[in-house]
């Protein structure tokens, strides 16, 4: 067990909140706090960070400060977009047209891409590629050893300096930008050449060539990654944007996001949790004992999807139907299983991308790849609809810290 002030009874709880007990029971019910088994295994306990947390929001007032405080954590919206909405029930829709439809139907990244970007009867995929990295960025985009988010990261800027029609505002040619960007970040990604192939191809033949059901797991999960509204990284990048910055800037800004490990890094944490879990003698127990003791369940849980992130169900029915091996698949779905009847989570796709690097018997880091070819759409998309909405994004803070002293 944790030290006891990391976890507060329930009367603890409501105390510190000022709350009565039908209230601190209907915060649970809506997902704001999660409640963890006491010693007796009837009595509830609750993380102090997590209360103190939901404590601050309610300090924050009421009217328009509190507005803004809630507005930088999923809480009120701060601006208006045409790309995605998330149902909490359905999952994403990609400019009024469902994810997992998109992805039931066959479309390809590049479709999404097309789609997020409101390209219309215009295809900037039509171009193909150099065959070989400019002079300027071959050593990094070839050198393998290096993490694959950094080396995307060193490379982004370079190519914006072979890239004449950086700062180009007229729309198709935006657009061809962004179309060559988004196949030199998945080659960057895994130390390949640029291609004209998609995306799902590339990448899936620099894992496990020939694998046609593979490829086709792979062309899923970056569909379903593509976009999710004012997610941390694409926020990142639309405020990068709003400076007037080049769409490699952009998505320099949205890698740099993503390599935080409550955002990207969730996978590589989330494919530990199963590693460790499906290496115990009881999977059960070990899900059973990281929640006894108050920790966190990577890759379980979304905050906008109160009954389940549908986007890690729709590929773990595809996992299930194409995994190479039995009882491995056994096993995932056994700690699925068990997580959901001791916590009451389900997994997230995070968790998803993990589980199919674990099913493949791959790395941890394909997960992460993915999850970051995927959103590269979503961040351009966001990036073109800032500057061509205009505007400065620039908040403003609530000072809290000592008062100046008076003249």
């Amino acid at each position: 067990m944790p030290p006891t002030q990391d976890l507060l009874s329930a009367r603890e709880t409501c105390r510190l909140l000022g709350i009565s007990p039908a209230t601190l029971y209907a915060y649970v019910s809506r997902g704001l706090l999660e409640s963890r088994p006491g010693p007796d295994h009837r009595s509830r306990l609750y993380l102090r960070q997590d209360v103190e947390r939901l404590a601050q929001r309610q300090r924050a007032g009421r009217g328009e400060a509190r507005g803004a405080a809630q507005s930088l954590d999923r809480g009120l919206p701060v601006l208006e977009t045409r790309i995605s909405l998330i149902h909490p029930d359905e999952g994403p829709y990609y400019r009024g047209r469902s994810a997992i439809a998109l992805v039931r139907g066959g479309a390809t990244l590049e479709d999404t891409a097309r789609l997020l970007w409101d390209c219309g009867d215009d295809d900037p995929f039509d171009a193909p590629l150099p065959a070989a990295w400019p002079a300027t960025v071959a050593a990094i985009a070839s050198d393998a050893s290096l993490p694959p988010l950094e080396r995307t990261m060193a490379a982004f800027p370079l190519l914006a300096l072979e890239e004449r029609h950086s700062l180009n505002a007229a729309t198709r040619t935006r657009h061809r930008v962004a179309a060559t960007l988004l196949r030199q970040n998945a080659a960057l990604l895994v130390a390949g050449a640029p291609a004209s192939a998609p995306v799902h191809a590339l990448l899936a033949h620099a894992w496990m060539p020939r694998d046609a059901a593979f490829e086709d797991l792979v062309r899923a999960a970056l569909v379903l990654c593509a976009d999710h509204e004012l997610n941390v990284s694409a926020f990142a990048a639309r405020v990068v944007a709003s400076t007037g910055a080049h769409l490699h800037a952009t998505v320099c800004s949205g890698l740099a996001a993503l390599s935080g490990p409550r955002h990207g890094g969730a996978t590589a944490r989330a494919y530990a949790l199963i590693g460790e879990a499906l290496q115990s003698e009881s999977p059960r127990e070990a899900i059973a004992a990281r929640w006894q003791r108050g920790d966190d369940l990577p890759g379980f849980r979304h905050a906008l999807y109160p009954h389940g992130d549908p986007r890690a169900a729709e590929l773990l029915s595809r996992l299930r139907r194409c995994a190479p091996d039995a009882a491995k698949m056994d096993a995932l779905n056994a700690l699925v299983t068990a997580t959901e009847e001791i916590s009451g989570q389900r997994p997230n796709i995070d968790f998803m991308l993990a589980a199919i690097c674990h099913a493949h018997a791959l790395p941890a880091t394909p997960a992460l790849v993915m999850f970051a070819a995927g959103r590269l759409a979503g961040w351009l998309a966001h990036a073109l609809e800032q500057q061509a909405q205009g505007g400065l994004i620039r908040p403003r803070a609530r000072y809290a810290g000592v008062t100046p002293a008076q003249e």
